[in-house]
């Protein structure tokens, strides 16, 4: 016998003594678990099995098919300080991070975003010139307006972008100018009563009820959170109480009856606002109108979303 014959028999004999030896501990340790598994099943089986709950989140894909709802890209919309200044982009100090924009700066701002898949956004119109503001609100459904040049120029740039538009004083000529030049979704923010029927009997009246949503702002509470958003929307009252018209903190039997009243008129979204400390309230959305997708303002963190998500909302604003 060669040497090199002589080595590769060593090896194979070698190789076949250790695999022997390895089935016979594999075997020894199989019965070994067998005993231990026997004696732990019959205790769970004496015992209440269904307390064995690890194996559900013992591994990051169980552990998040856990959760009741997750937070998407489909979820959120993504609000647009618009002013009528075309190249403006200014910082909004009160909101890190955020911008007041007019029309030259929207495409370039928003495509990466689109490209990373934001799916929509929420306009709002901020008119900085003088001349701008008066007590009828005629500048806001002006067709040479920052807002509704905005919905024309986001839908022809990004066809797939869904149009979400805040609309304020005169509401429903407003919000009927907002649809007609191509907004997806009209939000009336001051919830008064009646808002929601007049502008769904506008949109109805001019044949676009059916491709036009509605999202009402029945749970709308009053509070000292709206201070950057106002700032930043330029939209600080000048006289008055908004609290008029906004709900108590505390007044949950108003605001079911709020949503009620809405779901009536037409509705097709609920949204509460401010979502973080009115996780009951859209609960009892859900509830009330369980048919309806429920939205929820909030200042954005993330594991805000997971109490508001498991609330009920599945659309998320944040701010």
């Amino acid at each position: 016998m060669s040497f090199s014959n002589l080595v590769s028999d060593l090896a194979f004999r070698d190789a076949h003594d250790d695999r022997s030896s390895q089935i016979s501990r594999a075997r020894s340790q199989a019965t070994a678990r067998s005993h231990t598994s026997t004696a732990a099943t019959s205790v769970s089986i004496s015992g209440d099995i269904s307390s064995h709950l690890h194996a559900g989140y013992s591994h990051p894909l169980s552990r998040s098919w856990q959760a009741e709802r997750q937070l998407t890209k489909e979820m959120l919309i993504y609000p647009l300080f618009i002013t009528d200044t075309p190249d403006e982009e200014t910082p909004i100090p009160s909101l890190p991070n955020q911008h007041r924009r007019g029309l030259n700066r929207l495409v370039p701002f928003l495509k990466p975003l689109v490209h990373k898949g934001l799916r929509s956004v929420m306009l709002f119109g901020v008119p900085l010139h003088p001349s701008a503001k008066d007590a009828l609100g005629t500048a806001a459904d002006d067709p040479s307006g920052p807002v509704v040049q905005a919905i024309r120029l986001l839908r022809s740039r990004f066809p797939q972008l869904y149009i979400v538009t805040d609309s304020v004083d005169r509401i429903s000529d407003v919000a009927l100018a907002y649809a007609a030049a191509g907004a997806h979704c009209v939000a009336p923010s001051d919830m008064n009563d009646g808002r929601v029927r007049a502008i769904k009997l506008k949109l109805i009246e001019a044949g676009i009820a059916h491709r036009v949503l509605l999202m009402s702002y029945g749970a709308k509470f009053s509070g000292c959170l709206y201070g950057p958003f106002r700032d930043a929307a330029g939209s600080c009252p000048s006289f008055g109480d908004r609290r008029c018209y906004q709900l108590p903190p505390g007044g949950r039997g108003l605001a079911r009856r709020a949503m009620q009243r809405d779901i009536g008129e037409g509705a097709d979204i609920i949204m509460v606002k401010p979502a973080g400390s009115h996780l009951d309230i859209i609960r009892d959305a859900k509830e009330l109108a369980s048919d309806l997708p429920i939205a929820a303002y909030q200042s954005m963190a993330f594991e805000s979303t997971e109490g508001i998500l498991r609330a009920g909302a599945g659309i998320v604003i944040p701010y």
